[in-house]
C-alpha cells in the first residue's frame, strides 16, 4: 500500500466535518481526478464532494490543503491553508448533473490559478475576470463571478497537517462585481453579501445593482 493509502488524515478531517453538518451522508456525490496534478494531470484537486443540503448542493474541494502526509515547512497551515466550498440552489438546475459537473470544472480552474501562481482566495475578496456570459452550463445566467466569504456552515479545522479554513464562493452578477471594482473600499464585499442575504448561489436571481 502507498503512503497516501495509509495516511489520509487531512482528507478524513474534511469528510468528518461535512458528515457532522450532514449526518448520514456517508456517500455523497464525488467527482475524483483521474490523473493527479503531481503526475502531470490537468486538475489540481484530488476530488470534489457534493452534499445534499435540501434545497441546495454543497460542494467542497479536496486538494488545496494537505490531504495525506505533511509536505510543506509551515507547521501552522495545511498546504495553502484552505479548501473551497460552494452552495448551488437546486431549483435553478434544469440539467442537474451537468450543472454540478460545471461547478466542479470551475473549482478546478480556480484551484489551478493557486497551484500555478501561488495566489490564494480569502474572505472579503471578489473574483472578477470580466466574463460577460453566465457561469451556468447554458451561459444564460447573470451570475458571472464570485465573492469570497468564510463558509458559515463549516468549522475551521486543526488537522494533523495544520489549519484548514473553508472559503465559500458566492455567485455575483457582472453589475455587482463592477460595483465592487468601483468601490475598492474595505468592507464592500461584506456589505454586498449582507444585501444579498444568502450564501446560496441562485443562477436565476436578479442583480442587486
Amino acid at each position: 500500500m502507498s503512503d497516501e493509502e495509509l495516511n489520509c488524515s487531512g482528507w478524513d478531517a474534511i469528510t468528518a466535518e461535512f458528515e457532522r453538518i450532514y449526518p448520514g451522508q456517508t456517500e455523497p456525490k464525488h467527482y475524483g481526478t483521474l490523473v493527479k496534478w503531481s503526475l502531470g494531470g490537468n486538475d489540481p484537486l484530488d476530488g470534489i464532494s457534493v452534499y445534499d443540503g435540501g434545497d441546495y448542493w454543497h460542494f467542497v474541494s479536496y486538494g488545496l490543503s494537505e490531504l495525506y502526509e505533511k509536505e510543506t515547512d509551515d507547521p501552522e497551515y495545511s498546504g495553502y491553508g484552505y479548501e473551497m466550498t460552494f452552495k448551488l440552489k437546486k431549483s435553478c438546475c434544469a440539467d442537474e448533473e451537468n450543472e454540478i459537473r460545471c461547478v466542479c470544472g470551475i473549482l478546478q480552474a480556480l484551484a489551478r490559478i493557486t497551484f500555478k501562481s501561488g495566489d490564494i482566495f480569502q474572505p472579503s475578496e471578489y473574483i472578477y475576470t470580466g466574463q460577460q456570459t453566465g457561469i451556468d452550463v447554458q451561459r444564460k445566467s447573470a451570475i458571472t463571478g464570485f465573492i469570497c466569504i468564510s463558509d458559515p456552515s463549516v468549522n475551521t479545522l486543526d488537522t494533523p497537517n495544520g489549519r484548514v479554513e473553508f472559503i465559500e464562493l458566492v455567485g455575483m452578477t457582472d453589475a455587482e462585481l463592477k460595483k465592487l471594482c468601483e468601490l475598492k473600499t474595505h468592507g464592500a464585499v461584506a456589505q454586498m453579501y449582507a444585501e444579498l442575504g444568502s450564501d446560496i448561489t441562485d443562477y436565476n436571481r436578479k442583480s442587486l445593482v
